[in-house]
This record gives structure tokens, C-alpha cells and sequence, in this order.
């Protein structure tokens, strides 16, 4: 006879594991976030080595060309980051000045317009500002060990890579001979979906790259092309992204330049760069492969951050894709499939057929009229 538990003791029981499951998730972030980092970059490469194999090249040989090929990549884009930051660091002494001005301004303006004493913000503000000396051991602790992250993800994408085979055909002996069909639909989905998603993604943050620089170059401001860059990188964030990265070209503008003309502008950019990503690249070029709804995403973006921080973010999107993706072909895990999805709210989206269907049913209501099962219908 089964033995069943009440529904207070099985719960409990979930909300523990769950609860357990993420403080180690925590405890185990220095190497879990590098492993995941070298599972998505395996599969943006994969397409290129993929190729070369199919064209007779050893697999060995086509990882390597692969690894290369996103090293010199890389290593572009580092070179350009690091002599953009070089120049910036050169004028340090400068802008500092500048943000105490600055500074001084404010608290004048506080003091005289709203009577608020700003003598703890004008200490707090320069008490870091005259402290970033004594934090050079930390910060020479964390590049440390996030070169050290860098130079192994080589490692583990050749890895990955190499036994792409041999962990597919692990994972169908565990799962038994009557479930491999599933297993197998589950596996080539899931390479292409993260696949796609990986490509469409770097794409983007490309063009943006490029936008970027560009729009910071006519609005004025120095460092335009290091700026554009770096606030593009944080596209790889979907939704919150773009604010993210616009808050530094922002705040460096409110900071060091003698108008608000300039931070002004660089605010009305950053929602156009934001509007731009999100209703035409993004939908044209990394389209609906991941197909979350943004609530998931949101939610799963703040749980990320907290978890991880940045790389949590970074990396939720793509896991989230992979967990739906196999909830949605597992019979018993099919509503959470449901629910992380973007079925069923299509007949409340704001799209042209919906606003049709409303024109039609706002100028039939007066005959009595309505619409029929389809069009009322919802996915």
C-alpha cells in the first residue's frame, strides 16, 4: 500500500529542499557561475565547430579553431576596454576635482534652497572618493581571480565540447531506454534554442556597441566610445540592461561635466537605445526562442542577483529556456512548462489583431453581435 503524506508535511518538505538547494547554490558560487559561463559559450561556438566537423576537420582541431576564433574576439575587445581605461585613469586626478566641485555645488543647493544641512553627504561622497588608494589590495584580489575565471573558461568550453557526445549519451542511460525519444527531442531543443538565444543575443549587444559609441560621440560627452561599450555590454541583461548600463555614461556626465544639458540627453538616448533593442532587435534577431514571460524573467533576473549578482543575471535567462524546455515535455511538469511560458494572456496583448477584434466588437455590441469562438479564443 502507498503511503501518502498530509499536503502540510509534503510542502514543508518542498520549501525545505528548495531552501537548501539554494544555499548551496550560494556556498558554491565561485565554481558553479564559471561552469555555467563555459556551458553557454560552448553552445554560442557550437554552430562553428559543429561546421568544421561536418566538413571532415577532427574535432579536436575545430574545438581549438572555435576557442580561437571567440579568443581573438575577446582579446579585441579587452585591448579596446583596457587603453580606454588607461586614458581615463590618466585624467582621474582631474575629474575627481571636477565631482568635488560638483559636489560643493549640490550641497550648496540644499543648504540654501531646502535648508538641509549636506555636510554628511559632501564627507561621505569625498571619504570614498579619497579612500580608492587604500582599497587597491581588494581590488587587485578580485582581478585576480576573475582573470583566473577567464582563462578557464577556455578550459571548460574545449571540454564541453569534446564530450558533447558523450554527456548526451549519459544523460540517456540514466533516464532508461523507454524515455530516450523524449529525452532526445528535450536535448536537440534545448541546443537549439540556447544556441540561437546565445547568437542573437552577442548580436545585438554588438550593434549596440556600435549604436551606442555613436550616440555618445554626437551628444558630447568624453570617453564616447569607452562609455558606448561598456553600457552596451550590460544588454546581455535583458529588460533592466540598458538602464544599467546608461546609469554609467550618465552618472559620469552629472559628475564631470560643467551642464545637465548633457546628462539630459544621455537619459532621452538611453529610453530610445531601450525602446529600440527591445521592439525591433531583439524581436527580429533573437526572436521568440526563449519564450518566457516577462514576469518570469523579472522575477528570475532579481533571484539571480541576489544569488549570484551579475553573473546571476547573466545567466538566468538561458537556464530558465532549459528548465521550461524540459518541464514542457515531461507530462507531470507540463503546467510549470504553462506557467514560465507565454501561452494563454494572448488575447490581452496589445497587437493589431487584438485591436482590431475590439474595433469589431465595440461596433457590433449595439446589435446584439458577437464575436465567435475563435476569435474569443486564447492560447
Amino acid at each position: 500500500m502507498k503511503r501518502t503524506y498530509p499536503f502540510g508535511f509534503r510542502l514543508t518538505f518542498v520549501m525545505l529542499s528548495i531552501m537548501l538547494l539554494i544555499y548551496a547554490i550560494i556556498l558554491a558560487k565561485e565554481f558553479l557561475y564559471p561552469l555555467a559561463f563555459g556551458i553557454l559559450l560552448s553552445y554560442l561556438l557550437y554552430p562553428i565547430v559543429n561546421f568544421l566537423e561536418k566538413k571532415g576537420t577532427p574535432r579536436i582541431l575545430a574545438i581549438l579553431t572555435g576557442i580561437l576564433f571567440a579568443a581573438l574576439v575577446f582579446t579585441f575587445i579587452g585591448i579596446f576596454i583596457f587603453k580606454r581605461i588607461s586614458l581615463f585613469t590618466d585624467e582621474l586626478p582631474f575629474f575627481r576635482q571636477k565631482m568635488i566641485d560638483h559636489i560643493d555645488q549640490f550641497q550648496s543647493f540644499i543648504n540654501h534652497e531646502l535648508g538641509i544641512p549636506g555636510n554628511s553627504l559632501k564627507e561621505f561622497l569625498l571619504g570614498n572618493l579619497m579612500n580608492v588608494g587604500t582599497q587597491s589590495e581588494k581590488i587587485f584580489s578580485a582581478t585576480t581571480g576573475t582573470i583566473f575565471i577567464i582563462l578557464m573558461q577556455p578550459v571548460y568550453i574545449f571540454l564541453f565540447l569534446y564530450y558533447r557526445t558523450k554527456f548526451a549519451y549519459f544523460i540517456l542511460k540514466i533516464t532508461g531506454r523507454n524515455n530516450r525519444p523524449i529525452v532526445v527531442k528535450i536535448l536537440k531543443e534545448i541546443a537549439t534554442v540556447v544556441t540561437r538565444y546565445m547568437l542573437g543575443v552577442t548580436t545585438v549587444v554588438l550593434i549596440l556597441c556600435v549604436f551606442n559609441s555613436a550616440g555618445y560621440i554626437l551628444i558630447g560627452i568624453k570617453y564616447p566610445l569607452l562609455m558606448g561599450v561598456v553600457s552596451a555590454l550590460f544588454s546581455f541583461v535583458p529588460y533592466f540592461g540598458n538602464f544599467i548600463g546608461g546609469s554609467i555614461p550618465f552618472l559620469f556626465a552629472l559628475l564631470t561635466e560643467d551642464s545637465l544639458k548633457y546628462s539630459v540627453r544621455i537619459i532621452i538616448f538611453v529610453y530610445i537605445v531601450h525602446l529600440l533593442e527591445n521592439n525591433i532587435l531583439s524581436p527580429n534577431i533573437v526572436g521568440n526562442n526563449v519564450r518566457i514571460n516577462p514576469f518570469v524573467i523579472i522575477i528570475g533576473l532579481i533571484m539571480g542577483g541576489m544569488i549570484w549578482g551579475l553573473p546571476g543575471m547573466l545567466v538566468i535567462i538561458p537556464f530558465l529556456a532549459m528548465l521550461k524546455i524540459i518541464f514542457k515535455d515531461i507530462p507531470s511538469m507540463q503546467p510549470y512548462s504553462y506557467l514560465l511560458g507565454t501561452r494563454g494572456t494572448r488575447r490581452h496583448a496589445l497587437t493589431i489583431e487584438n485591436i482590431r477584434k475590439f474595433g469589431r466588437r465595440f461596433k457590433n455590441k449595439g446589435q446584439g453581435t458577437s464575436l465567435s469562438a475563435g476569435e474569443a479564443g486564447d492560447e
